[in-house]
């Protein structure tokens, strides 16, 4: 066996980006730079890693435009490093619009084993004050402290497990949160201060990450694309309608944003129940940018009650998976 090593996988992303000048910091080009010049970008990352690394582009994509196939040659890259003795851990470089998501749906395919940490920045790497060496930096140190397995966010000098992180804000550097619970880790000045006791090893996980069991995650590889899963808002003036031309258009799940303790507007609550005696998924989470809707406004479906215990973009990826995984049996 070789000298442990840590594994860099580069999507593109804004830490990736090029603008026309340095005061520039929106209207820039995301995903412009490799991944291994970004490594130029840190003077000390290798002794931050404690031993070699090893970059691999994955892709070079804004993270709004995030897709299947950059996900599941994302998924390979890390089943590869997983499977590999002489690797310690993983760093992904990654846009922040969908790194919430892509977190959820590698803390949910993936084995708990070495850590995965993603980061990300909120200016490009062309920036004068750029936010990306300084977090690539954290991560890699976070990955290579010998801490935690699991699938970890860093940013503005903040550890967040992936089943919490969310994007707050949409300029501001510390633009990523954990709005339950706060930050897991603080990186400080090159080494990592953990606020949360190491058990689990990994980050808890809703009941709904055992919808995808582990022996059908490579299954889900071959799959071209994920079933079709959207999400409607409830609110005032809400119509019927927009279910039913979901319906109507062939899509397979429906993740509801509902009001407060995930309840729904009447006037779309019957469009949903015509939805589900189609056979369509429906699961309903809250609105709200905190708090968890309790089990008693969510109706009997178990499945529906686990699922608003997550944000709805991660739930709309769950459910994702869940439908992938009842097609494939």
């Amino acid at each position: 066996m070789g000298q442990s090593k840590l594994v860099i996988l580069g999507t593109g992303g804004t830490i990736a980006g090029r603008a026309d000048s340095q005061s520039q910091g929106v209207g820039y080009k995301a995903g412009q730079i490799t991944v291994q010049s970004l490594l130029e970008a840190v003077p000390d990352l290798e002794q931050q890693a404690l031993g070699p690394v090893q970059t691999q582009q994955i892709a070079q994509v804004d993270s709004k435009d995030m897709d299947w196939p950059v996900w599941r040659a994302l998924l390979r890259a890390c089943m590869q490093a997983l499977e590999d003795a002489d690797t310690r851990a993983v760093v992904i470089t990654h846009g922040t619009d969908t790194l919430e998501e892509t977190a959820w749906l590698l803390h949910s395919l993936l084995p708990a084993t070495k850590p995965i940490v993603l980061t990300c920045a909120m200016r490009p790497a062309t920036a004068l004050l750029a936010d990306g060496p300084q977090n690539l930096r954290d991560a890699v140190t976070v990955a290579a402290s010998g801490g935690r397995s699991g699938v970890w966010v860093v940013a503005g000098g903040e550890v967040h497990a992936a089943a919490q992180v969310q994007k707050v804000h949409p300029y501001r550097l510390q633009a990523m949160r954990s709005v339950e619970g706060g930050p897991q880790a603080l990186v400080e000045e090159g080494r990592v201060r953990w606020l949360v006791p190491d058990v689990p090893s990994s980050p808890a996980a809703p009941s709904t990450g055992a919808m995808v069991p582990a022996t059908m995650s490579s299954d889900l590889l071959a799959l071209d694309e994920l079933p079709w899963v959207e999400v409607v808002f409830s609110g005032a003036l809400a119509r019927a309608s927009g279910v039913d031309a979901l319906v109507a258009a062939g899509v397979r799940g429906i993740v509801v944003a509902g009001t407060g303790n995930a309840t729904v507007h009447e006037g779309m609550e019957a469009a949903l129940q015509r939805a589900r005696d189609k056979g369509v998924w429906i699961w309903r989470g809250t609105r709200c940018a905190e708090g968890l809707p309790v089990a008693s406004g969510l109706g009997t479906n178990p499945a529906e009650a686990d699922l608003a215990q997550l944000p709805v973009a991660k739930a709309r990826i769950a459910m994702m998976l869940a439908l992938a995984v009842q097609l494939r049996d």
